[in-house]
């Protein structure tokens, strides 16, 4: 419960956690029992939960952040404390009463929302982001792309080397050799480049077919490389992109745009080490589709997590290059209440109309956000599709969307009716994020 009354439902809040383990035992600390000095108000929440400790642990969850704090071991963010908090009061309005946050809440709800006045009084003068010395920023920066410009070079020779002696030849040195590849432009200071080669090295190995996906993204990889080294020549909204798409963060630097925002869906993809965490809004005014990325180290969840079907008040910053899709959002986000409808979509042909025109901008997109509008799930020979509801167009699912749980959720919402499903559409297919019914239009259904 915040300020404005407005309270998370148990699907919203669970839908937070990091992951199921969090989920489970989050839902078993939902009720009354382990809570002892619970309260709320003002936009927070609090409580005492027992554990194993001798002593409760104290828990605040912020929820106009939302942010957490809770004194367990835990690395996970929100914990299984914070979320069984959150159970209890979507629970029953009554279970946690309205009070005067204790000393040990209070002090920390202070102090985190004058950190984040402070932010955005700094942000409205426009003294942040400047560096404290530009010329030494400037003489990094050249440093940096000259070695960015070495290890691109020696990329183009080694994919050179490669097409020379045949893509057969890819399977016969292992591994190794990629990762060497990969360490040599992560020394480059090009951890994009690092990042394809690392792909580069695994597709030998994923199966039948290999040959024509490594062909594919050797040339994805050399267009890259390419455009890096002609980058002073490319139109200037263009370039921004290879530079993302080579390592070098844009920065968030394009006009805030405040906006009541729908959050559609919430997702962690990890590798050995990082874990990202990527959240989708949709500008219920504005009409924008805005990306939020939160980074953790491997086996951590990240710390920003916002729950799926609320909608926030707060501001994002986007971030130049990739469509613009990226954001950074301010301090504070403010559940209210107020819309929740699903942003409006078109047939598949339209959603393969805009995935097109993304790549046009951005050659290297593994996929684009999209809103498919009445579409029924449907089982094909080769797999599952969405197909319009009229038959005259499908697109078929990812193979990772066909082995979740959340398939059999849109099937189930469906029931071979038409619904409308918020999803990613890429090369390999369509991934669905969160979908609608025509019943109820506004409660949103994640699928992931």
């Amino acid at each position: 419960m915040n300020a404005m009354g407005v309270r998370w439902t148990a699907d919203q809040v669970l839908a937070l956690a990091p992951d199921d383990a969090s989920r489970r035992a989050g839902s078993k600390l939902g009720t009354a029992g382990p809570w002892s000095g619970t309260g709320r108000g003002e936009g927070a929440v609090w409580g005492r939960c027992k554990g194993s400790g001798r002593v409760p642990y104290r828990t605040v969850v912020d929820t106009t952040g939302p942010a957490y704090l809770c004194e367990c071991p835990s690395r996970k963010f929100p914990c299984k404390h914070a979320l069984g908090l959150l159970l209890l009061q979507a629970s029953d309005g009554a279970a946690i009463e309205e009070a005067a946050a204790p000393d040990w809440a209070g002090q920390w709800l202070t102090a985190r929302r004058g950190h984040a006045e402070s932010a955005v009084r700094k942000s409205g003068g426009g003294a942040a982001g400047g560096p404290a010395d530009p010329e030494a920023a400037r003489r990094r920066a050249e440093r940096r792309a000259a070695r960015i410009t070495s290890g691109a070079e020696e990329l183009e020779q080694r994919l050179a080397d490669l097409l020379r002696g045949g893509l057969a030849a890819a399977e016969q040195p292992g591994y190794g050799l990629w990762e060497e590849t990969a360490a040599r432009m992560v020394d480059a200071q090009a951890p994009g480049l690092a990042g394809r080669v690392r792909e580069l090295g695994a597709i030998p190995g994923s199966g039948p077919g290999w040959p024509v996906r490594l062909l594919e993204e050797c040339a994805l990889t050399h267009l890259l490389d390419r455009a890096w080294l002609g980058v002073d020549r490319l139109p200037a909204p263009f370039a921004t992109t290879v530079r993302t798409r080579i390592g070098l963060t844009a920065p968030a630097e394009g006009v805030p745009v405040r906006d009541h925002w729908l959050v559609l869906a919430q997702y962690d993809a990890a590798d050995a080490r990082l874990t990202t965490r990527r959240i989708w809004l949709h500008g219920t005014t504005s009409g924008r589709t805005a990306l939020l990325l939160s980074f953790g180290a491997a086996g951590r969840a990240p710390r920003l997590a916002l729950p799926v079907g609320a909608v926030l008040d707060g501001e994002l910053t986007p971030h130049a290059g990739s469509g613009r899709l990226r954001a950074e959002p301010g301090e504070q986000f403010v559940p209210v209440e107020g819309p929740a409808a699903p942003p409006p979509g078109g047939p598949v042909g339209a959603a393969l109309d805009a995935y097109g025109r993304a790549l046009r901008e951005d050659p290297w997109l593994d996929s684009w956000p999209v809103t498919l509008s009445a579409v029924v799930p449907a089982r094909a020979e080769y797999g599952w599709q969405l197909a319009d509801a009229d038959g005259r167009e499908a697109l078929p699912l990812t193979p990772a969307a066909q082995s979740r749980p959340g398939l059999w959720r849109l099937v189930a919402l469906s029931g071979g009716a038409p619904v409308t499903v918020f999803g990613e559409c890429g090369h390999r297919g369509f991934t669905p994020l969160a979908a609608w019914s025509p019943e109820t239009p506004g409660e949103t259904v994640p699928l992931i």
